[in-house]
């Protein structure tokens, strides 16, 4: 890693001898170092000079012709390491020179020791003047999860996560979203972000629900147009940003919801409800697609040929690079660890750059010892080399390949935040209203405020927030909805917050209870016994409900949640979702400053059992798809 960080007070020098044994030590791994990457980067050619007049480095000219011309240059080994994904923290100074890695990546949490926008900037510069200094002097390409804002990043602008945006049925809002996400990314350095879900997500029990928008390919399709917002129209622009469309493809279709698990079901199943927003997305331009790490009756589709090659590449015409999930190659054969044959298998498939966060080393060995076998074809490296250099081309990264440091500022804007404000509010579905108690009068009144989801930024921006699994508390720079509620009603009104209910009383004119899930990602959010309120959420209501005032609950969510039990004796409900670090967008809604537009992007079960439930299947949801009332 090449993070730099203040330094600490200066220690005592040791003693003399040992200083010249730490320097003969430290030389000795230098010039190890340079002697591997001698090795490496020239072992199957006798062209090492550098041509600064080179065709691929000439900007006027064709990406096919200076996308020819470097592969024409390249060793095996260049070409490997360019398929090559290695985690930040697993890689050490140098490495990225020594076996010409392609790229790095993020994964949840793994952030710079100064985790602000000038220390991402300061990494991504440290790494990429390691990839410059390799002997073709081909640029690496960072990604990053920025799934609904740039979540890594501390006191970044954190969107609803895609349930809610679904809600919005509102394309334009998304690509507004997408354009404002690529500025945040690009200011810290990055090139490439891990998003949009594409998933259709037909089971709430899955605990990627939330990175859906919805239940319908409809709504997903429809929102493909965040491709373009990250994008722009065409890559290159200064605030454009790889696109990825993931999971490819029917992970929102595994039994029982289960996360990485088996979607049994017909092929025109899958065309019909699946497969149609990675078209959109195709069509949209977008540069990469990662595959999911289920199955498709049985058969993992990190190695489905058919799948990734003749129906996405082919049939679909997807132009731009497949990248693997993390350290998904280890699944194919169900055995820990990968194989050659693995490895084998998923590059034959199609897949294009290899997300192997620690293993790096293993997978260049093996991927070497598998061409050299003849086990992967040397034109199957080329494809791959060619889809991932013309993106590179296309993004400028040859002409502009270090951080624009002229955006700091950017980031956490309060135009930016207004906006995720705004999506917030389209993003609110009322689904109960009795007596029109919404909406609440603003500055006037006692209002009382319950719930631990209340006063917590953590939980309403739910998973993928700072770390991968997110957590509650303060993690980050935002407005609570406790806070928004405040704003509304003060001066003129009172507020008083209790979290458990305690302390409520007939005086109060009506109690907000913001209840819900807390944070989670991936298969720690499968709840294969119906999604279902905790007790904790449970007796908080039940306390409010004896006091004998009125009872507006706020359901903090990614998915639907069973609220059968305690829904008759509340008189309103708002699917709020996870609205990010703008929970005033929530308030705006509840005081009347808008009105409620959003309609469920999913069929509400009546039960926990139900599930799963979808418009057009036998079942009567207690909420039905696109339900949402107004004022």
């Amino acid at each position: 890693m090449t993070t730099t960080v203040t330094a600490p007070p200066a220690a005592p020098l040791p003693p003399p001898s040992r200083r010249r044994g730490r320097l003969l030590a430290a030389g000795l791994v230098l010039l190890l170092a340079a002697a591997a990457a001698v090795y490496w980067l020239t072992r199957d050619t006798d062209d090492g000079a550098y041509d600064p007049d080179a065709p691929y480095l000439d900007a006027s000219r064709p990406v096919a012709e200076r996308v020819d011309d470097l592969l024409g240059r390249m060793t095996l080994d260049e070409k490997i390491g360019q398929m090559t994904q290695a985690e930040r923290r697993e890689v050490t100074t140098g490495d990225v020179t020594t076996y010409a890695l392609g790229s790095l990546l993020s994964g949840g949490g793994s952030v710079p020791d100064d985790n602000s926008p000038q220390g991402w900037a300061q990494m991504y510069d440290g790494f990429q003047t390691e990839a410059l200094a390799t002997r073709l002097r081909i640029p690496m390409i960072y990604g990053v999860d920025a799934v609904h804002g740039h979540n890594n990043v501390r006191g970044a602008t954190i969107f609803p996560h895609n349930i809610g945006l679904g809600a919005t049925r509102d394309p334009q809002l998304v690509r507004r979203i997408g354009e404002t996400v690529a500025v945040e990314v690009a200011a810290t350095g990055l090139d490439w972000d891990f998003a949009p879900c594409l998933c259709v997500a037909r089971d709430a029990r899955w605990g990627r629900t939330y990175e859906s928008f919805g239940e319908d390919p409809e709504i997903a399709s429809s929102m493909t147009t965040i491709v373009t917002g990250l994008q722009g129209e065409k890559l290159g622009g200064p605030n454009s940003v790889l696109a990825t469309a993931k999971h490819y493809v029917g992970d929102g279709a595994t039994l029982d919801g289960k996360d990485q698990g088996d979607a049994r079901i017909p092929e025109e199943e899958l065309r019909k409800i699946h497969l149609p927003p990675f078209q959109a997305a195709v069509k949209a331009g977008v540069g990469s697609v990662m595959v999911s790490f289920s199955s498709f009756n049985g058969e993992k589709l990190h190695a489905h040929r058919y799948l990734v090659t003749e129906v996405l590449k082919e049939e679909l015409g997807f132009t731009g690079f497949v990248v693997s999930d993390w350290n998904a190659i280890d699944q194919i054969d169900g055995a820990t660890g990968f194989t050659p044959a693995e490895v084998s298998a998923a590059i034959n498939a199609g897949i294009d750059m290899v997300m192997v966060p620690e293993r790096w080393r293993e997978f260049i060995t093996v991927l070497r010892d598998e061409v050299d076998a003849g086990t992967v074809p040397m034109a199957r490296i080329d494809d791959a080399n060619r889809r991932i250099l013309a993106k590179k081309f296309e993004l400028g990264m040859f002409e502009h390949p270090m951080a624009d440091r002229s955006q700091f500022d950017k980031v956490g804007s309060a135009a930016h935040r207004e906006l995720a404000r705004q999506a917030v509010r389209q993003s609110q579905v009322l689904l109960k209203n009795n007596g029109g108690i919404l909406p609440l009068k603003p500055k006037t009144g006692k209002v009382f405020v319950a719930g631990r989801s209340a006063d917590d930024i953590g939980n309403q921006s739910g998973g993928w927030t700072l770390t991968w699994q997110g957590s509650s508390g303060p993690i980050t720079e935002g407005t609570t909805i406790l806070q928004g509620i405040k704003e509304a009603v003060e001066p003129g009104g009172t507020v008083t917050y209790s979290a458990d209910g305690s302390g409520v009383d007939r005086g109060y004119d009506v109690a907000i209870a913001v209840v819900g899930e807390t944070p989670y990602a991936e298969y720690e959010g499968d709840r294969p016994d119906g999604v279902k309120l905790d007790k904790v959420d449970l007796d908080t209501l039940a306390t409010l409900r004896k006091a004998g005032v009125p009872v507006v609950v706020v359901l903090v969510s990614g998915r639907p949640v069973d609220v059968s039990a305690p829904l008759p004796q509340v008189q309103a409900l708002v699917a709020a979702w996870l609205p990010g670090t703008e929970g005033a967008g929530v308030a705006d809604v509840l005081f009347g400053a808008y009105a409620p537009t959003g309609k469920l992007p999913m069929s509400w079960p009546a039960t926990a059992a139900q599930e799963p439930v979808n418009s057009g299947d036998e079942k009567t949801p207690l909420f039905p798809y696109g339900f949402g009332l107004s004022y």
